[in-house]
C-alpha cells in the first residue's frame, strides 16, 4: 500500500514537497507531458495546506481529508480557501487519471466536532460596518465548494463525509453535499441561525428540501432544534450510523464492501444530481437572500451571536487535544 500524507505540519510538508518527485511513481498523479507547470503547483500544493490534512492511499483509491482549522472548528476564510485550493490540486492532479480516484474522503481533526459552520466573529463584524460586497463573498465562496464537492468535481468517484462530531449550521450545510455520510453515534445535528435572527444560506434549503421536502425543510431550519444521528437517519438525511470511534472503519468498511459495485453506485449518485438539480446559480441567489437578511439583525441578535462564538472558543482545548 502507498500513502501520501501532508500531516499539516510546515517542515514536514517542505520535506514532502522536496521528495514529491523521488515518490512520483507511489502517488501517480504528476506527469509534466500531460500536466502543465500551474496545475502541477496545484497539485503539489494538495498536500501542503495549512489547515486540511490530506493523504492518499492508492491500493484503495481513497483520498482522505480532515479538517485541522485553526481556533475555533468554524470555517475561517483561510480554510474556506484551503478548500478550494484542495479541489484545484484534486482536479490537477487526478484529471488525466480518472479512474485512480475512486474515494474522496472528508472527517476532521477537532475532538468531537466536524465543524460548527460560519465565522461569527466574521459576520458579526461586517454586519455592524453595513459591509453587505463581504458578506456576499463569503456566501459565494462556500457555494462554490460546496457545488463543486455536490457535482463531485467532474470526476468519477464517491465522496464520504464523516461526522465523528457534530456539525451544526454551515459544517451541516457542507456535509449534505456528499454522496455518503457516516455519523457516529452521539453526533448532534442542526441549524441553529435562528437563535441569532438568521437562517443556514449556503445550501441548507436546496439540499434538505430535495431530500425530504420543503416543510421538514423549513422545520429544521426555524426550530433551531438540534438532531441525533438516528433522526437524521430516520430523515434520510444520514446514510450509516456507528458506533463512536467506528467511522473511519466503518467508511474502509463500505469501500471494501462496494469495491467491485463502484461504477454502479457513483452512477446512482450522478443520476440522482439529474433527478434533483442544484444550480450554482440558486445557491447564490439564496445567498443574496441571506446577505440581506443579515442587515435586518438587532444589537441584541449580534450579542447572542457573539456568545456563540464564545462557546465555540472553548473548544479550543478539544482542538489541541486532538493534534
Amino acid at each position: 500500500m502507498y500513502a501520501y500524507s501532508n500531516g499539516c505540519s510546515p517542515g514536514r510538508a517542505i520535506a514532502h514537497a522536496k521528495s514529491f518527485a523521488a515518490i512520483a511513481p507511489a502517488v501517480p498523479v504528476i506527469d509534466p507531458k500531460v500536466i502543465d507547470l500551474k496545475k502541477s503547483a496545484d497539485a503539489l500544493r494538495l498536500f501542503e495546506l495549512e489547515q486540511l490534512e490530506v493523504t492518499w492511499e492508492e491500493q484503495i483509491g481513497a483520498l482522505w481529508t480532515f479538517m485541522r482549522p485553526r481556533g475555533r472548528p468554524s470555517y475561517n476564510t483561510d480554510l474556506l480557501e484551503d478548500f478550494h485550493a484542495w479541489q484545484r490540486g484534486i482536479v490537477a492532479a487526478f484529471e488525466y487519471r480518472p479512474d485512480e480516484l475512486k474515494y474522496l474522503l472528508l472527517g476532521s481533526r477537532t475532538a468531537g466536532v466536524f465543524n460548527l459552520g460560519g465565522d461569527l466573529d466574521l459576520f458579526a463584524a461586517k454586519i455592524r460596518q453595513r459591509d453587505r460586497q463581504t458578506l456576499v463573498a463569503y456566501g459565494e465562496s462556500c457555494v462554490r465548494i460546496l457545488h463543486r464537492n455536490m457535482t463531485t468535481l467532474g470526476l468519477p468517484m464517491i465522496t464520504i463525509g464523516l461526522a465523528q462530531g457534530d456539525a451544526l449550521g454551515g459544517g451541516f450545510e457542507s456535509l449534505l453535499s456528499f454522496n455518503i455520510i457516516i455519523a457516529e453515534r452521539g453526533t448532534k445535528f442542526g441549524f441553529p441561525e435562528t437563535m441569532f435572527g438568521l437562517f443556514p444560506g449556503m445550501g441548507a434549503y436546496s439540499l434538505v428540501a430535495r431530500r425530504t421536502g420543503a416543510a421538514f425543510a423549513e422545520e429544521m431550519m426555524l426550530s433551531g432544534k438540534t438532531y441525533t444521528a438516528e433522526q437524521m437517519k430516520d430523515a434520510g438525511l444520514i446514510h450509516m450510523v456507528v458506533e463512536p470511534g467506528q467511522g473511519i472503519e466503518a467508511a474502509r468498511d463500505y469501500i471494501q464492501r462496494n469495491k467491485r459495485r463502484h461504477a454502479g453506485a457513483r452512477a446512482v449518485f450522478q443520476a440522482g444530481r439529474e433527478v434533483n438539480p442544484v444550480t450554482l446559480e440558486e445557491l447564490d441567489r439564496i445567498v443574496q437572500i441571506w446577505a440581506d437578511a443579515c442587515l435586518q439583525l438587532s444589537e441584541r441578535d449580534l450579542k447572542v451571536m457573539q456568545r456563540l462564538v464564545s462557546a465555540q472558543d472553548r473548544l479550543n482545548p478539544n482542538l489541541q487535544a486532538a493534534e
